[in-house]
């Protein structure tokens, strides 16, 4: 059964390289095929991940969901696994998915550990091994089947944010949303550039606009004035 892994970009040649090398290595001799999606980055993200083995397909539209939906579109796998860029991987991902697929969960997640051994980090990351909606999202990657994820109708392209936590929500009214056991490494950039504190409100701010059914853009909007993201 072919595994497509799927990476939206824009600017991450810094991250995309190092990223597709593991996910080739892990799945070394195995039906993977990686595809990069990339929104026209300016700083050679699509070369960089061409060098290192993706297939490389340049977005007709930016923002995760469209690109998302756009690499899923061109997949030939019968699983498909969407991973953010900056994304530390699993080694027994293939192995792992393959599982929970096979044991009858057509959807799932990883839970995370940040590249941060600062204390209520590590308490953020112990909350992942929960089922709560709140400690979902894209940095824990998403593993979904091609049949449930055409059922589906793909990313809500509407959510230029969140899209990961609208998805999961549409799973779980139909199948079986499966947490790995085991952790992805996501960076801790964000907190160490705003404390956790100013991470932690803005994130609850962004959430109960989410279920308060505010337009997504507002919420992306004030999200983004909310922290800082050099």
């Amino acid at each position: 059964m072919t595994l497509s892994v799927i990476i939206p970009t824009y600017n991450e040649a810094a991250n995309i390289g190092r990223l597709v090398q593991d996910l080739r290595h892990f799945a070394a001799g195995q039906a993977v095929e990686v595809l990069v999606i990339d929104a026209h980055s300016p700083d050679g993200t699509a070369e960089a991940a061409r060098q290192a083995g993706a297939t490389v397909l340049l977005a007709p539209k930016a923002g995760r969901a469209a690109q998302m939906n756009f690499g899923a579109q061109h997949a030939t796998g019968a699983i498909l696994y969407f991973v953010h860029a900056d994304v530390g991987i699993h080694p027994d991902y293939v192995a792992t998915i393959g599982a929970a697929v096979a044991g009858g969960h057509e959807a799932g997640c990883y839970r995370f550990r940040f590249d941060s051994p600062h204390p209520l980090l590590r308490i953020n990351s112990y909350g992942t091994r929960f089922p709560g909606i709140m400690s979902r999202g894209g940095d824990q990657t998403l593993f979904v089947t091609q049949a449930l994820f055409q059922r589906l109708g793909g990313f809500n392209e509407r959510f230029v944010i969140m899209e990961d936590f609208e998805i999961i929500l549409r799973i779980r009214k139909v199948a079986s949303f499966f947490i790995v056991p085991q952790d992805v490494r996501v960076s801790a950039r964000k907190y160490e550039t705003n404390g956790w504190l100013r991470v932690q409100v803005a994130n609850l701010t962004a959430f109960s606009l989410f279920f308060l059914k505010v337009s997504p853009v507002r919420i992306a909007r004030t999200y983004k004035a909310m922290l800082n993201y050099r």
